[in-house]
Order: C-alpha cells, then structure tokens, then sequence
C-alpha cells in the first residue's frame, strides 16, 4: 500500500505527523484495516521519536495549566507524612520488620529489630537504588536470619531475587532462572527455597516468555543450572503453577491456576505423594490449612461463593462437607488467623467480617468504623489481627483487633490534614438498558446544588470479577473540595455480586458494560447532578476499554475522557504480553462468532471519519506488562486523524511507570496532578 501522512484532519489541531502505513487482513471474510500497524514496534526508532513527539504535544498542553501547579503543591503539601506499616513477626525469633516511609523519602524502606523492646533499624532502603527501582516483595525465614527481597525496574512487574543476611547485612551471590521471579517459600531449615518464574527470551518461541510459568527448588550456594523443576504444565502455557507450605511446615499445598479455574493438591512437606482436592479446573478453588483440616472456598454451583471442609487424610471432593453456606452476599475472602476464622462480605459494595470458630459456629461480626472496604490478615498460629480499612471519607487506617475487646485498636492512620466532615456519600441505583438495576456510588460536598450544573467525574471499570469499593483518595479529596463530584458506578462484569454479575458482563455481554456506564451518565443528567458539558468520565485498563468504547459509542454524552493504560484494538488484543490469558474474559477475534460482537465494539475499530469527539487523554506506561502501549498509541493517532471537532487528543507514554504507575512518590504525584489538571481544566473548575 502507498504511504501517505496522516495528522492534518483533526479539526483544527497541529498534531504530530503520524504515518499511515495501511495493513488490510480479511478475518473470517471481512476486511479489517489497520493504519496504524507499525506503532506496535516498541523497539523501532521511528516509534520512539513519535513517543517523543506526542509527550511534546501533551507537555505543552499539561504544564501551563494553573490547577497542575496547584495540586502538585496540595498532593506534596498532604500526601508526604511518616507512614508505618503492620509489624512482621516470624515463628521462631523475636524479630520482627516492618515497612515504614519518612516524609521525605520516595520508597517504603524495611526496618527490623531483635524484638518489641528495641528501636527499629533501616534495614533495605530502596531509596538509595536507582530512581526507577523498587521492592516488588519481601520474605524472611522463620529464624530471621536471611531474607528474600524482589527488585523490579520501571514497574515492569518482572522482579529479581536477591538473598541477604539480616545479621551482616551481605547480599549472597545465589542467582536463579528466569525472568518474573517470585519467591514462594523458604525451606525450613534454611537451605533454599521455593521459587516461580517465567522462562528467558530465546528459551521459548518469541512472545511466550510471558507464559509457561514454573516453580523450581534453589539451593544456596548452587549455581541456578542446578535448581529443579518442580511444579510446571507442558500443555497449557497459561497456567500459573504456584506452591504454599502450611504454617507448621508440614505440608505443601500445589495449586495449577488459569482464569478463575483452579486444580489443587496437597502433599507432607519432603514427599512426592500428592493428593488431590480437586483437579477439574472448573471453578475458583482457594484452599487453607489449620491443624489437620482443609477449607476450600469455591464458587462452584455457588456464584457467591461457599467454604467446604476436608481433611488431609481424604481431602478429595467426595469427602468434602459443607461448612460456611453460600447467602445472597459474595464471600471476597477466607482467613484463618490466631486460631478464629474471618469471612469477608461484600454487603451492597461495603465490607462486612463475620468471625467464626474451627467448627463453623458464628461468633460475631469486626466491629467497623462506618460502611467502607476492609481487610483482615495475619497468621494462623499468629498473636496479631490486623484490620486495615478505608472509605471515601476516611483514609485508610491500619488497627489491630482485640478479639476480647471486641474492639479495634488504632495502629496507624494517614495525619491527613483535611477536613472531610463535609463529604457526604450516597449510593444510588439505576436502571440499565435491559431493565437490570445498578449501583453507583455518589460522593460530593453537602453543600452542592442540583441545578445541572456540576462538575462530575465519572469511573468504572467491569470487568474481571473486579469490585470498585469505598476507599479514601487525596486526589478524590481536592476533586470534591474544588466543587466536583465523584462517581464510581458498579459495572457488570465486576465482582460485585458474584460471579453472575461478572459473566453478565463478560464475552458476547460485554456490551452490557457499555451500556450500564452510559445509563449511569444519563440518570446524572437526568437528575440533576450534571450536563453533558460538565461530565468527564475515566477508567484504566479494562476500564480504559469501557472509556474508549464509551467514547466512539456516544461521544455526545461527555465534555472529556480520561483513559488509562487501555485495551483497545480488541482484535490483536490477544498477540501480546500476558493478553492471550484474557480470551475467557473477551473471547478471540481467532474465533469467528466472538469475532463478531468484538469487532462491534473494540473502540479502535469504531473510530468514525469526521465525527466530533470529546476531548481525551490517553496515557499508557512503556514497562507495562499486561497491556501493551500499541493501544493507546494506535487509538490516540487514529482520533486524531478522524476527530473532526475542536477537542483535542492527548496521547501521554509514560517511561518511568509500568501498568501500575509511577515508581516513587515525587512520580505518582506528577502523574496524578497531570490526570485531575486534565478533568479540571475541561471542566473549567478554578482553583
């Protein structure tokens, strides 16, 4: 095909000259073109300069705008506090380490101590790595004298190993396999340990890197071509294989795991005699361990979830009792901690932890703060309950449980300086296209006056059993207190009520999402609460696909759009990175009937000639690891070709950030100040 210069349509900006370079491919006897074919190449020349030249455009937009400066100086001024986190205690030391952050550091660093007696010393302080670096994981033996720590580089979610002796503070030599390394589990006595990777580049066929995940057997002071293998699939290159060993070292929980579906086995720690619980891979299976007995949570013919209970002996399904019954409310998690058993529900999107005994019966309910999100964690055998919990309105607060109490004992709690007695949230439902009724969540200063007139945020996601719960945010704060509100709708495909609402948003219902977001912006310009021009709306990642459907679907419905690391050629979604996973979620343009309903809604081919988009911004991470920047790159320069109002397209790759943003808080604090100057100036909303 010819080459011809693209960058001179939309409307009356000067963008960047971009290329068009047309590929034609007939898939299942349809002609799909793609223009923008060679922005995938993140390795060419061409493609980084065109990076260069878009972050260019953008800069020059972002930087002069009063509200960035503004909340770069509140976000410094509010988020930089002294911040502790939960103590680590270990099973056969006093010792214990915990992550703690200064006001002025960028990174959490790891302190330790002997025991509670003694000050706590800095112990790894990744602010004295590189800029990019940062602590992906930390794992100590139970004897506290060595640790395992992660190192990973951009955000690129792909850690290093390293091993370290608490006492002299050495870094050891061991070295192991692979890329994407984790560490699972120190062997008791020291020895080695347990670890998970993914094979190099050049050890599989280019691109499966990503898959084929192993666990394997270092020992210390062996070379890495010793460590064995294992834990491993040779069929299904998708399957996460993944090992745990119980509490009291003696056993070893293998579990192989893809999309939801879960095969698990169970063996004595130092044996080859597995035993299965369940090897149908026909569910979510999430299995405990506490003296003997085996808890299975499972949302199998229970969308929102049971607990059954086992033995170690039989722990196959044909022995399996029921323990905890499925309600009308989603069980999110199962935990045994300090002997008692915790059950989290997800209660109309707010927390609510029920407490029961080893034998099943109900003992009471955690006492929390309001309605919000909450976590409870700790060890089996432990002596701290720990509950850290969060809303809108309240940061979130790390406590310990006192059981006898009943009562929870403040830890630590963000000194946020702002006053939040004003905020007000409210859930709402609405009705959907098909009749189904959905929740939003509604969060704005009391004051405000329902003359449609309001600048409104509006977020979703829906997708991957996902829930958007409660939780404080600075940068929702500085929203509301300049007079915005800030609405969360809870999307189908979520994990808000179970694996039902999940798959009404999944495959061929996926336009059920779209529609739910759409339905939820008209009731708030029916309501009141906004207009078309004051309504921004934003989502990342899967989100990022809803907000780019949202936008070629009904670009009227909306001032700005904000989308963030985002799928969006739903066709070639699936050749990269982790993608090919997320086909039981999208279904595969390979396959001819989802073929179909893809294609009618992947926002990079719904893009049409001419038509007035809203005003957007596209930003992606160059070390994002599950959804490659070819998305946002495509998409940002076909929008720009096609768009024929005088809203402009912002297209911003970020080269310090992966798919979970910035990698120090002097970054995240750029970032997010770029994102809400962004809504705030569309909206018009002064500082």
């Amino acid at each position: 095909m010819p080459l011809c210069l693209g960058g001179e349509k939309g409307g009356m900006m000067k963008y960047p000259k971009t290329e068009k370079r047309t590929v034609i491919e007939i898939l299942h006897g349809k002609e799909i073109k793609d223009d923008y074919r060679w922005l995938e190449d993140d390795d060419s020349e061409k493609v980084k300069e065109w990076d260069k030249q878009q972050n260019k455009f953008t800069r020059a937009y972002l930087d002069k705008l009063p509200q960035r400066k503004w909340l770069l100086e509140k976000f410094n001024e509010f988020g930089r506090y002294d911040s502790f986190g939960s103590i680590r205690r270990l099973k056969k030391t006093d010792r214990i380490f915990q992550h703690q952050k200064k006001k002025d550091e960028e990174k959490y660093v790891i302190y330790t101590a002997e025991n509670d007696n003694v000050p706590m010393q800095e112990f790894i302080n990744p602010n004295n790595w590189a800029e990019d670096e940062t602590l992906a994981f930390f794992n100590a033996t139970e004897d506290g004298k060595l640790v395992a720590f992660g190192k990973s580089k951009g955000g690129d979610e792909a850690p290093v190993i390293h091993i370290m002796e608490v006492e002299s503070r050495k870094i050891l030599p061991d070295k192991v396999k692979g890329w994407r390394q984790y560490l699972s589990f120190w062997l008791p006595d020291n020895s080695g340990f347990y670890y998970t990777c993914n094979p190099l580049k050049g050890e599989v066929p280019a691109g499966e890197e990503y898959y084929w995940n192993a666990s394997y057997l270092h020992k210390l002071g062996t070379d890495s071509k010793e460590d064995i293998k294992i834990w491993w699939d040779d069929d299904v290159k998708e399957k996460w294989n993944h090992l745990d060993l119980t509490y009291d070292d003696k056993y070893v929980i293998q579990a192989k795991s893809i999309f939801y579906k879960d095969a698990v086995w169970i063996k004595e720690f130092g044996s080859n005699n597995l035993k299965t619980i369940t090897d149908d891979f026909d569910a979510e299976y999430a299995v405990s361990y506490f003296k003997g007995k085996l808890y299975i949570l499972t949302n199998k013919d229970a969308p929102n979830k049971k607990v059954y209970i086992t033995n170690v002996e039989n722990p196959g399904k044909e022995n399996w009792l029921e323990f905890i019954s499925e309600t009308e409310h989603k069980i999110t998690d199962f935990a045994i901690i300090c002997g008692k058993i915790y059950v989290t529900y997800l209660k109309n999107v707010h927390t609510q932890i029920n407490i029961f005994d080893p034998e099943g019966n109900y003992l009471r309910d955690v006492p929390l703060p309001m309605p919000g999100t909450a976590m409870i964690y700790g060890r089996e055998d432990g002596q701290d309950t720990w509950v850290w919990f969060s809303s809108f309105s309240y940061p979130g607060t790390t406590f310990l449980y006192n059981f006898g109490k009943n009562e929870l004992e403040e830890f630590f709690r963000p000194p946020i300086d702002i006053d939040i007695k004003n905020i007000q949230t409210e859930q709402v439902w609405y009705n959907s296209k098909d009749g189904t009724s959905i929740p939003m969540f509604l969060v704005y200063n009391k004051n405000i006056v329902r003359d449609g007139n309001n600048p409104v945020q509006l977020y979703g996601y829906g997708g991957f059993n996902i829930s958007l719960k409660p939780n404080f945010s600075l940068a929702y704060s500085f929203w509301i207190e300049n007079g915005g509100i800030l609405v969360i709708a809870n999307l189908r495909g979520g994990g808000e009520f179970g694996e039902k609402w999940h798959q009404a948003g999944m495959k061929e219902k996926k336009q059920n999402v779209f529609d739910d977001f759409i339905a939820a912006a008209e009731w708030l310009i029916d309501n009141k609460y906004t207009c078309p021009e004051k309504l921004v709306v934003c989502g990342g990642s899967n989100g990022g696909l809803l907000i780019g459907a949202i936008v070629t679907q009904r670009p009227d419905l909306m001032k700005a759009a904000l989308c963030q690391v985002p799928l969006l050629d739903m066709i070639r979604y699936h050749h990269s990175s982790i993608a090919n996973i997320w086909k039981e979620e999208y279904g595969s343009s390979e396959n001819p009937d989802e073929f179909e309903y893809i294609l009618k809604y992947s926002p990079y081919h719904q893009v049409k000639e001419n038509e007035h988009y809203p005003t957007m911004m596209i930003t992606t991470g160059i070390n994002d690891a599950r959804v490659d920047p070819f998305h946002a790159r495509k998409f940002a320069a076909l929008l720009q070709e096609n768009n024929s109002s005088e809203n402009p397209v912002y297209l911003l790759v970020e080269d310090s950030s992966g798919h979970g943003g910035g990698t120090t808080q002097s970054i995240q604090f750029e970032q997010w100040s770029d994102y809400y100057a962004f809504l705030m100036d569309q909206l018009g909303m002064d500082i």
